[in-house]
């Protein structure tokens, strides 16, 4: 076997992926703007929607959770218009692999796309549990209690009992995905649907009993304690608020399976940006609704943080409506699974098309368009861990993938924005390569008007440092947060000292030449809005807990050996560049030999 040297494997983490113009694809473009922003609205407003309000207001934010999920939208919407740029920009199957693959580099793509299956699987597995769980209590556990006497497990971190129910209902699922991406969006479409009515029937009708006074009520307190903070629209504080937010934030993750139907949208370039927004700013609207309702009928101390509705509406004697919002956490989970299963075939298929991972889990139906065996495959494991897991220790697995895959996403679109202008490619790069003239750069003293070679390396480099001045600020900020408060000198001085060298690059950012490329869909207020999208993911992915880390470490160590055995050797994109380089040998000998013969 041919041996690897350190430089050809240096090269082969950094080769990009080339895209062209063309918009070919296996896939059928079936799916209109209404069906992608149908597809990001299910998939993000699922069961949240009717829990997340109750049990923030009450532990957390108090009345003060509208301006949490405030928040919270704002800082999924910075990470929504990075994903938008990029689906006008790559109108590709496969998200943010192929945005990092574009961008990045091979090796880094490959990272996102092991993190982004691990992602959607877990995600999958969460939902059809929480299915599972939730219809069986309509019925008082008799599925459960049925599949314990069947097949009583007991093994440790295990489920106590093989849930065949969900492990069914997610092939069900994976076959309505693998017949057809139209027909399965039809079947999401009604199901977000009826979603999206039974929540704004829990507006309406629970506007009715609505009292503001409710926003400034005081809870019970004893002599020693006050459980419930000191009352009022912010009992918990601003500290409560931006906790609540971060709650919050994991309500609005899900939008980004929009983007991974680049190559099944009838018109990428234009319906996948407006779907991200519209999904996101519906999502917004539904949270802001419900938490305005919750915390208006009810004092925010007295909600239920398990069932909210269900308890609002038996206080105010309307139990016949907690009917009306079971049928629309059932249907917002089936639409909340139907939009984590969709879009992970759709990356194992853009990874297996790059030779990255096993081509066979790519191919295409020639009847049904849509990639059968990575469809199937990708169901069956989803099925499996929902059927014989307890998830409640991996539901935070999902957040580390998405939150990392938003990071890159938003890394990737600051790099692109500033790279070399197409008006310079293909030429010699005449700045000079000196300390002086970087050093003048930085300010742009230089008076460059547009983006050359060495700007953009200087834009990548600040990056990188703009990364790792993020890192340390979110380390600060999240295992120090009672020390900043304090203000203890030794946490605040290196803290003060590394925004302000924050701040300065970003400024030197801010002042390189931009490429100039005119695109369907740009990313207003470039770098400060991808920069700030940056740092609240960094920050949120310190605050997951250490074995969060640690499984996703292990994932990805599984990943690699995989990588190195299998894809580097693969990759589509190391035979297309060995065989231009054949190519261009050939056609250099041929050129040699025929100038020999004539002369």
């Amino acid at each position: 076997m041919k041996s690897w040297k350190f430089g050809s494997l240096l090269k082969a983490f950094v080769r990009k992926k080339d895209i062209g113009p063309s918009q070919d694809t296996k896939l059928a473009r079936c799916l209109s703007t209404l069906d992608l922003t149908a597809l990001g609205i299910g998939s993000t407003l699922g069961v949240g929607v009717y829990v997340l309000a109750g049990s923030v207001s009450k532990t957390t934010a108090g009345p003060a959770v509208v301006v949490s999920f405030a928040i919270a939208a704002i800082a999924s919407m910075f990470a929504g218009l990075c994903y938008a740029e990029f689906g006008a920009r790559v109108p590709r199957a496969g998200s943010a692999y192929v945005y990092s693959y574009v961008t990045m580099g091979e090796f880094t793509a490959f990272l996102i796309g092991w993190t982004l299956i691990l992602e959607y699987v877990i995600g999958s597995a969460s939902v059809v549990r929480g299915l599972s769980t939730y219809v069986d209590a309509l019925f008082n556990n008799s599925m459960r209690n049925a599949f314990e006497s069947a097949a009583h497990m007991d093994v440790s971190h295990l489920s106590s009992y093989p849930d065949f129910f969900a492990f069914g209902v997610t092939l069900i699922f994976s076959a309505a995905l693998a017949f057809g991406a139209k027909e399965s969006s039809v079947a999401n479409n009604f199901f977000t649907l009826v979603n999206l009515l039974v929540v704004l029937f829990v507006i309406i009708a629970g506007s009715l009993k609505a009292d503001v006074n409710n926003w400034k009520t005081t809870p019970p307190c004893t002599e020693d304690s006050c459980d419930y903070g000191s009352g009022g629209f912010a009992p918990y504080g601003v500290a409560g608020i931006i906790t609540g937010a971060a709650t919050c934030f994991y309500g609005f993750i899900g939008f980004d399976c929009v983007a991974t139907t680049g190559e099944e949208a009838k018109e990428p370039q234009k319906s996948i940006p407006i779907a991200i927004v519209a999904s996101l700013t519906v999502v917004f609207l539904a949270y802001f609704g419900v938490s305005t309702v919750l915390t208006t009928v009810l004092p925010y101390y007295e909600q239920n943080p398990d069932a909210p509705f269900p308890y609002l509406f038996e206080k105010i004697g309307w139990s016949w409506a907690k009917w009306v919002v079971t049928i629309g956490a059932i249907c917002g989970l089936c639409s909340s699974l139907l939009g984590a299963m969709f879009p992970l075939p759709r990356v194992i298929y853009a990874m297996a098309s790059d030779g990255l991972i096993f081509e066979w889990m790519g191919r295409i139906s020639s009847r049904f368009h849509t990639p059968l065996m990575g469809t199937f495959s990708a169901g069956l494991l989803t099925g499996v861990l929902a059927a014989i897991f307890e998830l409640t220790q991996l539901v935070n697995m999902m957040s580390i993938g998405t939150l990392l895959a938003y990071s890159i996403v938003a890394t990737c679109v600051l790099i692109l924005r500033y790279e070399e202008s197409e008006a310079y490619e293909k030429k010699e790069d005449r700045d000079p390569r000196t300390v002086a003239f970087v050093l003048k750069q930085l300010i742009n003293a230089n008076g460059l008007k547009h983006a050359t070679r060495s700007t953009s390396r200087i834009v990548t480099y600040l990056v990188v440092c703009y990364l790792v001045l993020s890192i340390c600020i979110g380390v600060i900020f999240a295992f120090y947060s009672d020390h900043v408060a304090k203000g203890t000198p030794a946490v605040v001085v290196p803290l003060t000292v590394l925004v302000a060298a924050l701040l300065l690059v970003l400024q030197f950012i801010y002042k390189q030449p931009t490429s100039g490329k005119k695109l369907a869909f740009s990313v207003p207020l470039v770098p400060f809005l991808p920069a700030l999208s940056i740092i609240i993911n960094v920050y949120l992915m310190l605050m997951l807990d250490i074995m969060t880390w640690v499984r996703f470490l292990i994932w990805m160590l599984v990943g690699l050996s995989i990588y190195f055995c299998y894809g580097v050797r693969h990759s589509k994109m190391r035979q297309r560049k060995h065989a231009k380089a054949e190519s261009d040998g050939n056609e250099e000998s041929w050129k040699t030999e025929g100038f020999s013969k004539l002369t």
